[in-house]
């Protein structure tokens, strides 16, 4: 048993029965040992999801990269959006544990949240963003990302329309969005 595996291990319950469920006694369960056994490892149960966080953060940083690659602008956004959800979907777990209120200090200088952070920017570079308009534009696309998933995940998108066809819509209207950002509002 170590840091990595109990990481792993809760990476993977947590999709398996979402983050908020993944406990010391689940975990211990999983590698035969007693509760106290897992504290020669872990500082406590939210030591264990924010590792969990950090290890989907880079997962998904990964993912965002290789999707992103040699592409710009729309093509860009494009295959940036189907990559954040893909492992959204893929997995649930992990990427509810990259959304929950973590300790900025402890993932100030983590390696997957700052590329995570560098892609989305990077991403948003052909729009000519400027801050304060930068900062609102991340957050837009963000929660509609996210807004979109979260009820594709639960299946609370009851239309029989294909939810590709209503994806490929809003990832348009975002760039659609970003291309004629109000600027200079504030």
């Amino acid at each position: 048993m170590t840091v990595d595996k109990i990481t792993q291990a809760a990476a993977a319950l947590a999709d398996e029965v979402g983050i908020q469920a993944v406990t010391l006694s689940a975990l211990a369960r999983d590698f035969g040992v007693k509760d106290a056994s897992l504290y020669a490892h872990v500082k406590n149960l939210q030591d264990v999801r924010t590792r969990v966080a950090l290890l989907a953060a880079e997962e998904m940083s990964d993912e965002l990269a290789a999707a992103i690659a040699g592409r710009s602008a729309k093509g860009a956004l494009l295959a940036f959006a189907d990559a954040y959800r893909a492992y959204a979907l893929r997995c649930p777990g992990r990427y509810a544990a990259t959304q929950m209120r973590l300790d900025l200090d402890q993932i100030a200088d983590a390696k997957g949240f700052v590329r995570n952070i560098e892609l989305t920017y990077a991403v948003l570079r052909a729009y000519e963003l400027e801050e304060p308009d930068l900062t609102d534009a991340v957050r837009f696309m963000r929660s509609t990302f996210h807004g979109f998933i979260t009820i594709e995940a639960t299946g609370g998108f009851g239309h029989p329309r294909g939810l590709d066809e209503s994806w490929r819509r809003v990832v348009e209207s975002v760039h659609t969005a970003l291309g004629q950002w109000p600027r200079g509002t504030d």
